[in-house]
């Protein structure tokens, strides 16, 4: 990042601020340059400053800035971010590999010292809290306990590498959510950066805030105007290791907004509107950015929100440019007033300040006139399903029979007045704050029968029926809606008013408050709010992602054994980013997603078979019903209670020390030194092989001779089905492993609390339980054996675990190819899914298309990508897995050429006839090539640092 750009365009100048004068590379300087949009302009800037004139070069800065809006994506750049941002779950793989390349360093004879991120590295701790105690004062204490005692090796080993490295910074437990964290704290808009001058010496270098992240929310950021999204970890790592990303000149879409909000309506229901209507336009790989008159009309908070959902639109980023609301904000959140000049400063000079009368050339547009939206949530199982609140009740009945296997037990007589069972109208003690019965079935008295299957239940001393459409967990949870102040009091707001009214929430209902940053309770005491939502049962469980990432913690005994024995569709409501099915609760069939205000609704009201619109949510103490519109606040009643309760001091106060932790953090046991200490007894974090025998000078690249297919996969494999993810089963190589080690089931965690082991992750590559291996298709009538499994041919072709086959053939030096369909590896960008696929052997990888990243990170594996003949595939070429393979002409590259294909040849045993084809080789850019040569990324990068 230090290498100064080659500067073909004599872009470099001086901007000066105040007193201080920063070295920029102005936009004006290439022709097409203003034209672009907001986005494009910042990665063209990032070209220009970044010109090496190898993989990146003048040819690509004049690509970029005669960006033909209507053409499909074809031109691929390197985008060096500036930043780098992390959460733990995916982060601590990060510094398991820094921490591993320092220890060969120090083996090469090299000083480990010089291992550190080149661009800033900062790590949120945010996945790994689990609501598992709600619903008293002590909850977060407790919750934040369970938490250390679960995740202490991994804990011990991210403060280790607080201190050890420089530019890599650790938010302890317990403060907030990434990306929060991120538009509260860490985003600077505009970075400096000292660098070399030309004329020696150092200069500061003002240039725009960009970043990856290691989860996909991170376009949370592009609400301020910064350009970042969610990569996988290897993309993170070779961003922290001053090495660009790989990506084509995307397609922008144009989204216009003009009018306002109306009362009632909240940015949640505004962003799952944007989400319905992107999902509906296709923008899957494209950047959206806003733009027109209502862009002004929108507040900062709003913006992130809309920016976050990004992934549930599809798109890479969801951008909304600089103007002065993004100044206010900048200087409401404690930012320095230097910062806050050079962020306006630089955005006007360069063409990046937002002018609404201005529209910038896009590849296609739509709009939103803001006066439309209307309170909505969305479900049961996908963010992009959006259903006006009106319409909930019955929408949930529609859906509902997907969900039970049950008959309705209710119907329409013919005079259109529906009958029920007696069963279906239980008087039951307690509930609704009033001390009258309470009388669940009321609920379903609408119109049109439904499925129904009462269940009884006491819990705490009161009796109860469970139903269909229960609502078992009120999470305010996520990063999405919890950043926003409007949408945040306005819950504790209707909490207060239902409070006064005498209602509560039903007893069945898990009710969880989990904000993104310690603010949220700031201003909350501040204003007075707390005391209501506690009483609701919305004590603070914690300060991360929770229930939106699975992380709701069980329900109460007595509600799972009433859900499981009646096999009951109950639902969650929170006011998340994604319902997908299973994703919540194990026990929870039906998820939705909803604001804030309409999350405590649903407490309140208990069933989402109940029309909040027009239906009482309870009865007052008074002894009359409560509605909705009794309780909504009004939008001045939240203006004015953010005016009095939110300040800078708020943000100030909260970051002060943001990177110092409690009294939890601070003593942890913890190693020390610039080379960490590996705990043979660990069973979370353990030094990965990567380097292992690892010389100066890279070996000269081979063929690959002798090599056996380890899976024969079909189109549409993704990395989800690559990568290990989820629950840790006990007959399985990673649940065997951890038990050989001593470690109980119930503390197995997860994969994703794991990703620091290698040895774990490696069992559980290629082993989601709906991969289908065509190795074994002929014992599954064609269709091949769900799960890790495939055909070991070192045991005369018997199935076997994925991991147990590759483990024999590393034995007997055998190496591995992968063959597969289209569009292998699409999904989520994984970095286990390159990783696991390098350490279980596998050289090759030969598919009829690739996705781009993955094919990018298996190269950074060591693992070439080859490609079949246009029109051919492994069935039309006759490949049917069992045969010995020979790849030849990969040889090529020790001359410093890439082959445009190689030759293979494939025979079975004893057949003595082979199969060839010339395979394409997907190795497209020079980088990708010296990752290659080098056996990896980061073995490249390791031998530049020991060189440097």
């Amino acid at each position: 990042m230090t290498t100064p750009s080659k500067d073909s365009f004599g872009a470099r100048a001086t901007l000066k601020v105040g007193d201080a004068s920063y070295e920029v590379f102005r936009l004006d300087a290439v022709e097409g340059a203003e034209r672009l949009p907001y986005s494009l302009k910042i990665l063209l800037e990032n070209l220009l400053r970044t010109e090496d004139g190898a993989n990146i070069t003048a040819e690509h800065v004049r690509a970029l800035a005669s960006w033909d809006p209507s053409a499909e994506p074809s031109t691929e750049i390197q985008f060096t971010p500036g930043r780098v941002v992390m959460q733990d779950f995916t982060g601590v793989p990060c510094v398991v590999d820094l921490a591993t390349m320092r220890e060969a360093v120090t083996q090469l004879g090299g000083d480990p010292d010089k291992v550190n991120p080149l661009a800033p590295a900062e790590l949120v701790i945010d996945h790994s809290v689990i609501a598992d105690i709600f619903g008293r004062p002590d909850a977060f204490e407790r919750n934040v306990d369970l938490e250390y005692e679960r995740n202490k090796e991994r804990y011990q080993f991210l403060r280790w590498g607080q201190s050890a490295f420089d530019e890599f910074k650790v938010v302890p437990p317990g403060t907030g959510i990434v990306h929060q964290v991120n538009i509260e704290h860490l985003a600077r808009v505009v970075m400096v950066r000292e660098v070399p001058a030309g004329t020696g010496g150092r200069v500061s270098q003002a240039y725009p805030d960009t970043l990856v992240g290691t989860d996909s929310h991170t376009t949370m950021v592009n609400g301020l105007g910064v350009l970042g999204w969610g990569v996988g970890g290897i993309e993170a790592e070779a961003a922290m290791l001053g090495q660009p990303v790989s990506m084509l000149i995307p397609r922008v879409v144009g989204f216009k907004l003009h009018g306002e909000l109306p009362a009632g309506a909240t940015a949640t229901d505004l962003v799952l509107t944007i989400t319905e209507l992107l999902r509906k336009q296709g923008v899957v790989g494209k950047f959206v950015e806003f733009y027109g008159s209502g862009v002004t009309a929108v507040p900062l908070a709003n913006r992130a929100t809309i920016g976050n959902m990004s992934p549930e639109f599809g798109s890479t980023a969801a951008i909304f440019p600089i103007d002065a609301e993004t100044i206010d904000y900048l200087r409401f959140t404690g930012r320095s007033e230097e910062q806050v000049a050079l962020v306006e400063a630089y955005a006007k000079e360069q063409g990046l300040w937002h002018d609404p009368s201005v529209e910038p050339v896009y590849s296609e547009t739509l709009e939103l006139d803001l006066a439309t939206v209307v309170p909505s949530i969305a479900g049961p199982k996908r963010p992009q399903d959006r259903i006006e609140l009106t319409d909930a009740k019955s929408a949930f009945r529609a859906a509902l029979g997907t969900y039970t296997t049950d008959v309705a037990t209710s119907a329409v007589d013919e005079a259109g007045e529906e009958s029920f069972p007696a069963s279906d109208a239980p008087a039951v003690s307690g509930g609704n704050g009033s001390g009258e019965p309470f009388d669940y079935h009321s609920a379903a008295r609408g119109a049109g029968g439904r499925a129904s299957r009462p269940t009884k239940v006491t819990l705490d001393g009161v009796d109860f029926e469970l139903d269909h459409g229960a609502v078992a967990i009120a999470a305010i949870t996520s990063c999405t809606n919890t950043s926003n102040p409007s949408v945040m009091i306005g819950a504790a707001l209707l909490a207060k008013k239902a409070v006064e009214r005498g209602l509560s929430r039903k007893p069945w209902v898990k009710t969880t408050l989990a904000p993104g940053s310690k603010v949220v309770m700031d201003y909350y005491d501040r204003a007075g709010l707390t005391p209501y939502l506690d009483k609701l049962g919305f004590n603070l469980v914690g300060y991360g992602c929770t229930t939106c990432i699975g992380n709701s913690g069980p329900l109460q005994d007595e509600i799972s054994a009433g859900v499981q024995s009646a096999d009951l569709a109950v639902v969650s409501v929170l006011s998340g980013n994604r319902n997908f099915e299973g994703r919540i609760n194990p026990d929870i069939k039906m998820n939705y997603l909803a604001s804030p205000p309409l999350v405590v609704a649903y407490a309140l009201a208990g069933s989402m078979d109940i029309d909040i619109t027009t239906e009482p949510l309870g009865t007052g103490s008074d002894g009359e019903p409560v509605f909705l519109t009794d309780i909504w606040p009004s939008p001045q009643e939240i203006a004015d209670v953010i005016a009095s309760a939110l300040s800078a001091e708020s943000f100030a106060g909260s970051y002060a020390d943001v990177f110092a932790g409690d009294e939890r953090w601070r003593s942890l046991p913890t190693p020390t030194g610039n080379v960490f200490e590996w705990d043979p007894q660990s069973t979370y974090v353990r030094k990965p092989p990567y380097f292992e025998g690892m010389a100066m000078e890279p070996s000269p690249v081979t063929d690959i001779r002798g090599a056996r297919v380890l899976a024969l996969l079909g189109d549409s494999v993704t990395t989800d089905h690559i990568s290990p993810a989820g629950a840790i089963k006990q007959d399985t190589p990673a649940g065997q492993y951890l038990t050989e080690h001593g470690v109980e089931r119930k503390d197995f965690n997860s994969y994703g609390s794991r990703r620091g082991n290698h040895e774990v992750m490696i069992r559980g590559t290629f082993a989601n339980i709906r991969l289908r291996n065509l190795l074994l298709a002929a014992e599954n009538d064609g269709q091949g054996v769900q799960g890790g499994y495939t055909r070991d041919f070192t045991r005369g072709g018997e199935q076997a675990f994925i991991y147990d086959a590759a483990q024999n053939y590393a034995a007997e030096d055998t190496p591995l190819v992968v063959l597969a369909g289209k569009e292998y590896g699409s999904g989520s960008s994984r970095d286990w899914a390159a990783k696991g696929t390098s350490l279980l052997g596998v050289r090759a990888v030969i598919a009829e298309s690739f996705e781009r990243i993955h094919r990018s990170n298996l190269i950074g594996m060591g693992v070439l990508p080859l490609q079949f003949p246009e029109g051919e595939t492994a069935e039309s070429l006759g490949l049917n897995g069992t045969e010995l393979f020979l790849i030849t002409g990969v040889t090529a590259l020790n001359d410093g050429k890439t082959p445009r294909t190689v030759k293979v040849s494939a025979g079975r045993d004893g057949e003595g006839t082979t199969i060839d084809f010339e395979a394409v080789v997907r190795i497209d850019t020079p980088g990708e090539a010296d990752y290659y040569r080098n056996g990896g990324i980061m073995q490249y990068v390791l031998r530049k640092m020991v060189n440097s």
